[in-house]
């Protein structure tokens, strides 16, 4: 299913803009800011870059919308120029997509102004505008039906709009899981559906506890889950598993670190935009220290502290850390997530090319293996990704 999409990496699409350089991809040569898989997709593309490249030329180092400003300014040049459904409107338009205008708060509306004010400035000289309701409402439908675009490591590559595979519905005990091959959006049964069984998917990241998701489900796609899971909560306990001690911990202290996690999580999240990755990792330190006098390794606030800790270590190449935390993390990971999740086989990927990388090659290859397991029912036997692990496995 073809996508309307703002992309940072390789794929071919001719929505696709490309953000980072890589090894192999073709620049364009007028803005230097936009690259490619190759010519012809530089070519296919040309009629939405056009709109971005002499405004690229003129800001420069200046010129920053948002992912969400440059998808929506497509889809307004998109609908501009070929008003009838695209290939990926067979079964539901963008204009048709759900807004929840009248569940918005003043600093969704705020934010929602920011952008809009963003698209006048970066492309006042290429798009001809609604007025501001219609362009409200747009906003507010490409909040809540956009799509996240990563690569095989669950790095974020960009965003999109898949408005027929928006149709499905939210589930923490999802049947299908969607993946991408560039702006492609493809879905596989993970599970036994049967005829006339409702297809789910999963909006979010499904590995913390029940009260978690569906805070964040209420707050961006404005519903609660009444899923199996959901209703259960038989998963909570061991998410939120508590560290066995001869003096077990209050309810009101388990209560107070629940409250201390979920709030350095946030702070975490605010400070990757002003710290230093030194800062960074002794946030996730000191959090873990002080959770893991009450929490078990295996609870979901520690892994998401882990997780961060890792992923510092990986930017600053200290591959010896990173394994440490990716160790500790993949077997809770296998417990707390669904079968065939995306979250296991990068977690898999990761530590099999630190093993590698340190020359450990036995627990690398077994690894791969399991990584490779999972994505061949994800992504397909034939996506490119699991090619170029394979092609690992054999260079090494």
């Amino acid at each position: 299913m073809l996508a309307f999409a703002s992309v940072k990496e390789n794929n071919c699409s001719t929505f696709a803009i490309f953000i980072s350089m890589k090894e192999g991809l073709s620049k364009c040569g007028r803005c230097k800011q936009a690259f490619y898989c190759d010519v012809e997709c530089q070519k296919e593309d040309w009629p939405m870059h056009k709109l971005e490249c002499s405004a690229m030329c003129a800001f420069g180092q200046n010129w920053n919308p948002s992912e969400t400003v440059r998808l929506t300014a497509r889809i307004l040049a998109k609908q501009k120029t070929h008003p009838e459904r695209t290939q990926s409107e067979k079964l539901l338009a963008v204009k048709e997509f759900e807004s929840h205008l009248d569940k918005l708060d003043n600093e969704k509306r705020e934010l929602i102004q920011n952008d809009i004010a963003a698209l006048h400035h970066f492309y006042s000289k290429h798009l001809e505008y609604p007025d501001n309701a219609a362009l409200v409402v747009l906003f507010a439908q490409v909040n809540c039906n956009g799509f996240t675009i990563e690569d095989e490591e669950l790095s974020h590559l960009g965003s999109a709009i898949f408005p027929d595979v928006a149709l499905m519905n939210h589930s923490c005990c999802p049947n299908v899981i969607v993946t991408y091959k560039g702006t492609l959006a493809e879905v596989r049964a993970v599970k036994e559906i049967e005829p006339g069984e409702e297809v789910f998917t999963s909006y979010i990241d499904l590995l913390y506890p029940t009260e978690d998701r569906n805070d964040r489900l209420r707050d961006s796609y404005f519903f609660n889950c009444d899923c199996r899971e959901c209703m259960t909560k038989e998963k909570d306990k061991e998410k939120l598993e508590i560290r066995k001690l001869n003096d077990p911990p209050s309810a009101e202290t388990v209560r107070d670190m629940i409250k201390y996690a979920r709030n350095v999580i946030e702070e975490f999240r605010r400070a990757k935009h002003y710290k230093s990755p030194s800062e960074l990792l002794e946030i996730c330190e000191l959090s873990l220290d002080k959770m893991g006098a009450v929490f078990e390794d295996s609870n979901v606030y520690m892994l998401h502290m882990m997780y961060q800790a890792m992923g510092v270590c990986l930017y600053v190449q200290d591959w010896e850390g990173a394994l440490r935390y990716g160790q500790k993390i993949i077997r809770p990971y296998s417990k707390h997530y669904p079968s065939y999740s995306l979250n296991v086989a990068s977690m898999w990927l990761k530590l099999g090319r630190l093993y590698m990388a340190l020359e450990n090659r036995p627990a690398g290859v077994k690894a791969l293996k399991r990584a490779i397991a999972i994505m061949e029912v994800a992504h397909g036997k034939d996506h490119p990704y699991i090619s170029e692990i394979k092609k690992e496995l054999e260079d090494h």
